[in-house]
């Protein structure tokens, strides 16, 4: 039996055309124009990539500052000792410590949105591989959250620095900021996020690097973006 398509979705069916290649701006308009759940939703970005992800070489992962941030309440979690605490406090971690915080993950706590350590922290903070892992929240030397400038890896996570990476299927998938910014502020956030990607392709990576691309909201339809029009080089 099908399930009943609710009011609000057949609304927005007839305001897109699922065969048709947007631009940008075209899509975030229509987004913004769908009718609306009661809460703020995402916007995001779904890519898929010309690599081999089975080849070490054609992993494609990196950072990028969203110049307009995510929007997001992000809750920042530091495994440091000594100064490195204070500094973490300071700078606007909401936790930040070594033994108490290390139990707490790994008795499966997991309510915040970054987890930065120290590098003379991260043999324990390895550990709890099956905690963070499958949650993203493992920090790496590449992500910048691994690293003794604590001060500046919260500032860089609290403005709206993101990790991009490919998926086991090639994609990669990243909210951009809320629906409820200015039309020319995702745009130039979802920009940044795919000069940023586009940049960190590999040099053994061969034909069409950029192979689809979508944007959606969380409750939203997706919307193909033509990729030619983005001139990203």
């Amino acid at each position: 039996m099908a399930s009943k398509r609710s009011k609000r979705m057949k609304q927005i069916d007839q305001m897109i055309d699922r065969n048709k290649l947007y631009s940008l701006e075209e899509a975030i308009q229509i987004l913004k124009k769908c009718p609306q759940p009661k809460f703020n939703q995402s916007l995001n970005l779904s890519l898929k990539v010309g690599v081999d992800v089975k080849k070490s070489d054609q992993q494609v992962r990196g950072t990028v500052s969203l110049p307009h941030g995510t929007g997001q309440d992000i809750k920042v979690v530091v495994i440091a000792k000594g100064d490195k605490v204070k500094e973490a406090l300071d700078a606007g971690a909401e936790f930040a410590g070594a033994d108490e915080l290390l139990e707490k993950i790994k008795g499966g706590w997991t309510d915040f949105s970054a987890l930065i350590s120290t590098p003379d922290m991260m043999r324990e903070v390895g550990k709890l591989g099956k905690v963070l892992g499958p949650r993203g929240l493992m920090p790496t030397p590449k992500a910048g959250t691994v690293t003794n400038d604590i001060g500046k890896a919260v500032k860089e996570v609290k403005a709206g620095k993101i990790e991009f990476k490919v998926d086991k299927t090639g994609n990669i998938n990243n909210a951009v900021g809320k629906i409820s910014f200015q039309e020319t502020a995702l745009v130039e956030n979802l920009m940044s996020l795919l000069q940023a990607i586009v940049r960190a392709r590999p040099a053994s990576a061969k034909g069409v690097f950029l192979r689809s691309l979508y944007v959606s909201s969380t409750m939203g339809p997706g919307l193909k973006i033509d990729a030619q029009s983005l001139a990203l080089g």
